[in-house]
């Protein structure tokens, strides 16, 4: 395959399918040739920007293009259908975060893509961070025993987002970001507790508008992730590590440093989306690409950001414990 074009359809048509298009292009040797998305304005104008074919639905474009990899771009709650008809056409897939609105659907996919044996990547673009990768090191020297993560920004426009059902909430939908951060960072959990608070008048089935998870790690360390969707434009998306005589805080923006030597800072360099895209593109040219976030991998971080959602849901003192 890699002596030709990589041929790469695209099932959402909306504001990170363009994303992810945009840095597609600036690969070498590979094609966006499709897109299905029922909204006909989104895959006109996907196709204006990529010259894709485009479709009303994803049955139809597997059916009719000769495909070597597909982008999954939708909201959560429609996760499922279009990466169990990848896998019955033997697609590597790379699907955006998060997984889906529940854990079902994920555990489901995520047993499909053992037994096929299929290349996934998955949207945790933090992970390609250079600055993460620097924190990795420091953390390694000196260990956290605190982490605290921040999820501070404004409810976004999509009718979907505010819907439980249909998001799972921000703790799946926007937070999981800094599971991911605090699982690569620190290692996995053992419990987790979390409570949330709604708007006054909220109407049945809306999303908590502020949550937080308290985490026990396998390490020994313990750490909150604090979430609110109130503001009225982002405020605050950090996660800062609290370390013997150190501190380590990162944002997307940045890394910043505290310790006996003083502050310093690092910014981040390049194009984390760029990065996945050509891991994952890797990944369908050759069978033992390692990619840093495949499917099974991102499972452990939903299952986490689940059980957050599920026990704030529950408007109790509730604790959830994460196993594979």
């Amino acid at each position: 395959m890699s002596a030709r074009i990589v041929k790469v359809g695209f099932v959402g048509a909306g504001y990170v399918a363009t994303r992810h298009a945009e840095t597609l292009s600036r690969l070498d040797g590979v094609g966006i040739t499709a897109v299905a998305d029922p909204r006909a304005d989104r895959t006109e104008r996907f196709s204006r920007l990529t010259g894709a074919r485009p479709y009303r639905g994803h049955e139809e474009m597997f059916a009719r293009e000769p495909l070597d990899a597909v982008y999954i771009c939708v909201p959560p709650a429609a996760h499922g259908p279009p990466e169990r008809a990848a896998i019955q056409h033997d697609l590597p897939f790379f699907v955006e975060k998060p997984l889906a609105c529940d854990v079902a659907t994920a555990e489901s996919i995520a047993a499909l893509v053992k037994d096929h044996a299929l290349a996934t990547g998955t949207g945790y673009h933090w992970r390609y961070l250079d600055t993460v990768e620097r924190a990795a090191e420091l953390l390694t020297e000196t260990p956290p025993l605190l982490v605290l993560g921040f999820w501070l920004d404004r409810t976004p426009g999509a009718d979907w987002w505010i819907r439980q059902d249909q998001s799972g909430g921000q703790l799946v939908e926007q937070a999981t970001h800094l599971f991911d951060l605090a699982r690569l960072l620190v290692g996995d959990f053992e419990v987790v507790h979390a409570d949330a608070s709604r708007l006054p008048g909220a109407a049945d089935g809306e999303i908590h508008r502020a949550a937080t998870a308290s985490l026990r790690f396998s390490s020994g360390a313990i750490g909150t992730i604090a979430a609110t969707c109130v503001l009225d434009r982002g405020y605050r998306m950090s996660i800062e590590f609290f370390c013997t005589g150190r501190t380590v805080t990162l944002s997307e923006q940045e890394l910043v440093v505290e310790d006996a030597t003083g502050r310093w800072t690092m910014t981040a360099h390049g194009d984390p989306f760029l990065r996945e895209d050509a891991d994952f593109i890797g990944a369908v040219r050759e069978a033992h690409w390692s990619m840093r976030a495949p499917y099974g991998e991102a499972l452990r971080t939903h299952r986490l950001a689940c059980a957050a959602a599920d026990a704030a849901y529950a408007g109790t003192a509730c604790e959830a414990a994460v196993h594979d």
